[in-house]
């Protein structure tokens, strides 16, 4: 029985249910699974790198909570954590020792972080950080790039990849005319757009923010030198480098894209594995920088369950599990499914290109891998819904977008990648 087959069962009364509930039956829009043309899951419950729909049906997961689980899906520890801080209260309405914690973790693997403010989640943490930049430099504009998102923030919904680009609308309604001019939107891996943007806009710009892995129109790495170009230029034009590590951040290795690029940015938002599948955001960078948030400066952020002792506990575990040099193993895992994928797409004559960096991939039904978020846009997205049909009903669950990465986990063993291997060569050759 397939995910389209199930009438009547418990999956389909609460799809059915939550379409009278929620504006297109979710509470995020990618879950809607318009762009496969597959009815919704609804997921009940994850174990390693499993989850399990709510008629007992289980999956090869590779969405895993769109990030966070890296480790897998309950690992003990975290649980084990999440548990113990449960037993001691939720949210308490002041600093929390596991706050202090978390922190000093986090700074400790990205030194570019020298101050923090956690947030609830990552568009929390982009909002202010921007709010940071222009208080800073006393300008207004601000660089991003076509296909990366960075949150549902008005200015930045703007060309802004894997939600927009399936719901195929051009932004969102709502946002006004003069908010989204505030924004200078260029292409990704381009340094010549870059400092012609600059030239043009002299003493204007405040900050660039890039994802420095794009990663929300499909993966793209970043061309040799592209990243360097954006700080030397920002730097040298008075403007703020922000690095948008919602994703890269614990899931590139423990310094982020950051580390393994070798690039220091000024400011870095934060989100989805320092909080271990829990809410959270956070942003930080420079010191005085930071210090110009309120109470110690003029620039105001708050939030009630910032900070929350659940997420910071979820956080801890998770990052604590991360440091037995186990991002090797994650790497080869990832390796091990990319070539696998090439391999048998060029068994069964089928075109598709595989862009991975660390355990973030993407199979572009295209010739070749992407370099910009104009070039992912050209991938065949029927036949990508149809790979992900095919897989869905031998079990495997894709994250249900041409434009999204998949999420390999510490979890996925052998086992589990070869059964991904032979479905998906079943579904190429089909």
């Amino acid at each position: 029985m397939t995910a389209d087959t199930a009438a009547g069962t418990r999956t389909a009364t609460l799809v059915a249910r939550a379409e009278r509930l929620f504006p297109g039956g979710v509470n995020s829009p990618v879950r809607a699974f318009r762009s496969v043309g597959r009815m919704p899951l609804a997921l009940e419950r994850g174990e390693g790198s499993y989850v399990w729909d709510a008629d007992g049906r289980r999956y090869i997961d590779y969405i895993g909570a769109w990030g966070p689980a890296i480790l897998g899906h309950a690992h003990p520890a975290v649980v084990a954590a999440v548990t113990s801080a449960a037993r001691n209260g939720f949210a308490l309405g002041a600093t929390h020792p596991l706050e202090v914690k978390l922190g000093e973790a986090i700074r400790r693997a990205m030194p570019s972080i020298e101050r923090l403010r956690f947030t609830s989640s990552g568009t929390e943490a982009v909002m202010s950080a921007l709010r940071v930049a222009r208080a800073a430099t006393g300008r207004d504009l601000v660089v991003k790039f076509a296909g990366g998102y960075h949150g549902h923030v008005d200015g930045l919904l703007v060309e802004a990849g894997s939600g927009v680009a399936m719901q195929a609308i051009p932004g969102s309604a709502g946002v006004p005319g003069a908010v989204a001019a505030e924004t200078l939107v260029l292409p990704y891996n381009d340094p010549t757009a870059v400092t012609l943007a600059f030239a043009e806009h002299p003493g204007r710009i405040a900050a660039a923010i890039v994802e420095p892995v794009a990663a929300n129109v499909g993966v793209i790495p970043p061309a040799a030198g592209f990243l360097e170009h954006l700080r030397e230029t920002t730097r040298a034009e008075g403007a703020l480098l922000i690095f948008d590590e919602v994703i890269t951040g614990f899931r590139l290795g423990p310094g982020g894209a950051q580390a393994r690029f070798g690039i220091r940015p000024d400011l870095t938002t934060l989100g989805k594995i320092i909080g271990g599948g829990m809410p959270i955001g956070a942003y930080g960078g420079r010191a005085e920088l930071m210090d110009l948030v309120a109470p110690s400066g003029p620039v105001y952020q708050a939030g009630t369950l910032s900070g929350h002792p659940l997420s910071m506990a979820a956080g801890i575990a998770t990052l604590a599990a991360l440091e037995s040099g186990r991002y090797l193993e994650l790497e080869d895992a990832a390796e091990t499914l990319a070539a696998g994928l090439v391999a048998a797409a060029d068994t069964a004559g089928r075109k598709v290109a595989v862009a991975r960096v660390g355990s973030l991939l993407t199979v572009f039904f295209r010739p070749s891998p992407p370099l910009d978020a104009a070039d992912a846009l050209t991938s065949d997205r029927a036949a990508f819904a149809r790979f992900f049909g095919a897989l869905l009903d031998r079990g495997i669950l894709l994250p249900p977008s041409q434009f999204e990465a998949w999420f390999v986990s510490l979890a996925h063993g052998p086992e589990e990648i070869d059964a991904t291997l032979e479905a998906a060569g079943r579904a190429f050759r089909e």
